[in-house]
């Protein structure tokens, strides 16, 4: 079987699978679930349509409810695959999450699917089950005037049976994780053979978390003549080889680096150090006015921390890591939509998939390791057409990483200086006074007045304008320079001592002097990232399920990324056997353990631990035959 997993760059016209398993062409449903058949010529090309979504030819029922959401003017993607796609075409999208690719493939799925049908006809592939959530989100609210028309999430980390029940009330969506949808597949709770219209969504997300594998199995289960979209932030020879084998004649659309995300949001930094980015943080917060924001961090650890000090500092916060059940992530978010919070504090794997449109700041708290990742961050405001505001802290020692973001992103970061505590005050102090006419229109306000009257009765010589300035400073919580902690003196202290240039910044990084050797900080030298396979320093890993348990590659790797807080890259050598497996595995916390001694993969407790070596003289000298693999690079 082929897999997403690329050998070697494939040209566009490369052959197809022939021994890919897929449903017969002619294999009979059932009576009332007719299959759409392939056409005999494919459609011509489509040109995307100029005006607005009512110039697009969505039917009726779609478009009423995509004018009731306010949706006026299409953005690119929407412009150029929405005709594409309800004309009949396969499509492959190149764009980057935030420019409004859901309602781009999401309306034309609804409009090929029948609501009369009760059985799969679409089924939409994500990385993440937060992803899942939100796609099915966004199409049932789509859907919202077509009448008997049913979508549900599959995702691990929920219970199965209520899923299953779904499927089983005749849901003609179904929006997923690959992992979930083939246990689904395997419990014959999911039928696929009657899937008209196939999305995968994020592509190259899915290939770098190791669904590549999980992803050609569920393909191979649907008709061959089904119509497919593929959106992907980038298109590396493994995505291709997909479209070249699994999409007719597909449209390619590609929108520019700079109709993307990042150039809707403002980019900022500030040099703070490590210890005090907490309450460098909170005066940030203090002064912003966007309406929600979320805090990046690299750690379960590092989001307790900081979600516990923005909370003893009065603000609305809370955090969320990987290893936060489902049902509670869901309430956080929810919470975070509906407005009962205000910062959302979170690891990068528990923000995947992640869209409030309340979020209008997201906050780095540290540089992220890697470009791709500070442009996925900040992807969590910005979104679709509206504006955004994202800052990164940087300390001294991390300054010549931001040369790194900037030319992946095309755009300039922005020195930002931390507010004062006195910029706070009045900051609130004027956010008080904007008040005052409102809280006037209200009225009663005798008590406050009389209270008013009475002190400058006592106090006749005080002056009206102090004595308001006095109270607002109380109202906001400014108690004077001496009621400061000493916690605020401290970062004064530590900032004042901080110089940074943006021209040191986007050249060297710190100054260089003759005789100067280059500088070795956690894995770099000079700035640049050193290159390693993560076995040369990684540590050799045992887990409890193996080749009888029907273990793969991508199964396993998909768990170490999805619930370990790893990357592709922190993932080594595989070598299955038959009732258990080993994993070189670089930069993995005991958080991370703990979490992933708990994780099920093919439906069994990984039970990881650090491998031990053999336990007799037929220790795991040699693989069980065809469960060896050695993970290619991704």
């Amino acid at each position: 079987m082929s897999t997403l997993l690329p050998d070697a760059p494939l040209p566009l016209d490369a052959p197809g699978v022939a021994d890919a398993p897929a449903a017969p062409a002619d294999e009979p449903r059932t009576a009332d679930a007719p299959r759409a058949a392939a056409p005999a010529v494919l459609p011509a090309p489509v040109e995307p349509v100029a005006g607005g979504f009512d110039a697009l030819g969505l039917p009726p029922e779609l478009l009423d409810a995509v004018l009731d959401l306010g949706f006026v003017t299409p953005s690119l993607i929407q412009a150029q695959a929405l005709p594409a796609l309800l004309a009949g075409r396969d499509v492959v999208g190149v764009a980057q999450t935030g420019t409004g690719k859901t309602a781009a493939f999401g309306l034309p799925l609804l409009a090929a699917v029948d609501p009369e049908v009760k059985a799969v006809q679409a089924i939409v592939l994500t990385p993440t089950r937060e992803l899942a959530l939100q796609v099915a989100d966004a199409i049932t609210t789509f859907a919202a005037k077509v009448s008997g028309l049913d979508v549900v999430a599959v995702y691990g980390g929920a219970p199965f049976l209520p899923q299953k029940r779904a499927l089983e009330r005749g849901a003609q969506v179904v929006v997923g994780t690959p992992g979930r949808v083939l246990d689904h597949l395997d419990r014959r709770s999911l039928d696929l053979s009657g899937v008209r219209y196939l999305v995968l969504d994020e592509a190259d997300e899915m290939l770098r978390m190791g669904f590549a594998e999980d992803v050609e199995r569920v393909l191979g289960s649907t008709p061959r003549e089904r119509q497919v979209a593929l959106f992907s932030a980038t298109m590396p020879p493994a995505i291709r080889r997909v479209a070249n084998e699994h999409l007719r004649d597909p449209l390619e659309i590609t929108v520019a680096r700079q109709s993307s995300t990042v150039t809707s949001v403002e980019q900022a930094f500030a040099v703070v150090p490590h210890r005090h980015k907490a309450g460098a943080l909170a005066r940030v917060l203090a002064v912003s006015d966007a309406d929600a924001a979320i805090v990046f961090v690299r750690t379960r650890d590092a989001a307790e921390e900081i979600g516990t000090a923005l909370v003893s500092r009065g603000i609305k916060a809370a955090h969320i890591s990987g290893d936060v059940a489902q049902a509670d992530r869901e309430k956080l978010v929810e919470r975070l939509r509906s407005g009962a919070l205000d910062v959302l504090v979170a690891t990068d794997v528990a923000a995947r998939g992640l869209d409030v449109e309340r979020i209008g700041l997201v906050v780095n708290l540290d540089v992220p390791r890697e470009a791709e990742t500070y442009v996925h961050r900040i992807g969590r405001t910005g979104r679709a057409g509206r504006s955004g505001k994202a800052l990164t802290f940087v300390t001294p020692a991390e300054q010549s990483r931001l040369r790194n973001i900037e030319r992946t992103t095309r755009v300039p970061l922005t020195p930002m200086t931390i507010p004062t505590p006195a910029e706070v005050s009045a900051y609130r102090a004027g956010a008080l006074l904007a008040r005052v006419d409102e809280r006037r229109e209200r009225g009663r306000l005798d008590a406050a007045r009389g209270a008013v009257e009475a002190f400058l009765a006592e106090h006749p010589e005080a002056d009206p304008v102090e004595l308001l300035a006095v109270v607002a400073a109380l109202a906001v919580g400014d108690e004077g320079p001496e009621a400061r902690p000493a916690e605020g003196d401290d970062l004064d202290d530590a900032l004042a001592r901080v110089h940074m240039t943006p021209e040191r910044t986007r050249t060297e990084g710190r100054p260089r002097h003759e005789g100067d050797r280059p500088r070795r900080e956690h894995g770099t030298v000079a700035g640049r990232p050193e290159r390693r396979h993560p076995s040369a320093t990684a540590t050799r890993y045992r887990v409890a399920v193996g080749h009888r348990d029907g273990l793969q590659p991508g199964a396993l790797v998909g768990a170490l990324t999805g619930e370990g807080g790893l990357t592709g890259k922190d993932v080594g050598k595989i070598d299955i056997f038959g009732a258990f497996a080993l994993v070189d595995i670089d930069n993995l916390t005991p958080e991370g353990i703990e979490r992933l001694a708990r994780t099920r993969v093919a439906g069994r407790p990984l039970q990881l631990r650090p491998d031990a070596g053999p336990r007799s003289a037929q220790g795991a000298s040699r693989p069980a035959g065809p469960g060896h693999h050695r993970r290619p690079r991704v």
